[in-house]
């Protein structure tokens, strides 16, 4: 066997169908080009029609299979909507990538229900939803791929960490159970844990360049993230090569997390 085929074997992903939600721009267009470049048919799912095509015609340039899908995930009723409209376009997918995120952060006194339900909506309903929608599919065919976007708000509380950090502790536990419920049929469910990074979702913590420095100063790498730093993570979790890893949260955060 050539390295060519090997690596293959081990990372292509030609005749999968994938969703990634949040797949305009951030973490979620990088894991798009990660699994379009596998070879898997790729559908974008986010709120805004230009930039979803903008980011889909990027893709497409560079020699992906690219389909898109404008819709808000902010409620139950519209991500099952959104489910059905995935299968009509691509059928039953076999990779599932949770990167849409809602990231309000008022201080924990000022967090109202408002706050709590639209992040929680987002951040949480909408992976479980398109857990249960798709994965009992992905089981009687014995291949599937569920992958969510985390936070190191999971694990540690910091820079007004509230609701946000309650959803992605409760999205890691998700995981888990999914992989509990599914796995010995071939499905498998991992997080993403990053550090931070620098992506639209943190635009307002970015206008503070003393805080951005303190972060990068907590990584080991001497750097915050960038998109493209989920894109090899993010595709052996995708690949047949990691069917022996389930229920993991992986930190992708150059050290951040254990400095």
């Amino acid at each position: 066997m050539t390295t060519s085929e090997h690596l293959r074997a081990l990372f292509s992903l030609e005749g999968r169908s994938a969703v990634v939600t949040g797949g305009s721009s951030g973490i979620g267009r990088a894991i798009a080009a990660a699994l379009a470049g596998a070879g898997a048919r790729t559908l974008l799912v986010a709120r805004d029609p230009e930039r979803l095509e903008a980011s889909a015609q990027l893709l497409r340039a560079d020699g992906g299979d690219i389909a898109v899908l404008a819709a808000d995930l902010g409620s139950r009723d519209a991500v099952r909507t959104a489910a059905d409209a995935i299968a009509a376009e691509i059928g039953e997918p076999d990779i599932v990538v949770s990167a849409a995120g809602l990231n309000l952060r008022p201080p924990m006194a000022d967090i109202d229900e408002g706050v709590w339900d639209a992040t929680m909506r987002l951040n949480l309903d909408a992976p479980f939803l398109l857990g249960q929608r798709f994965a009992p599919g992905m089981a009687a065919r014995g291949y599937g791929r569920l992958i969510a976007i985390s936070s190191q708000q999971a694990h540690r509380a910091f820079v007004d960490s509230g609701v946000y950090g309650v959803s992605k502790a409760a999205l890691e536990a998700l995981a888990r159970s999914q992989a509990e419920a599914w796995s010995a049929s071939g499905v498998t469910s991992n997080v993403l844990v990053p550090g931070f990074v620098l992506t639209p979702l943190n635009a307002r913590l970015q206008e503070d360049p003393v805080r951005v420095a303190a972060l990068a100063a907590r990584t080991m790498v001497g750097r915050n993230g960038i998109p493209e730093d989920f894109a090899a993570a993010a595709l052996f979790l995708m690949s047949p090569a990691s069917a022996y890893v389930t229920g993991q949260s992986i930190h992708v955060d150059g050290g951040f997390s254990v400095h």
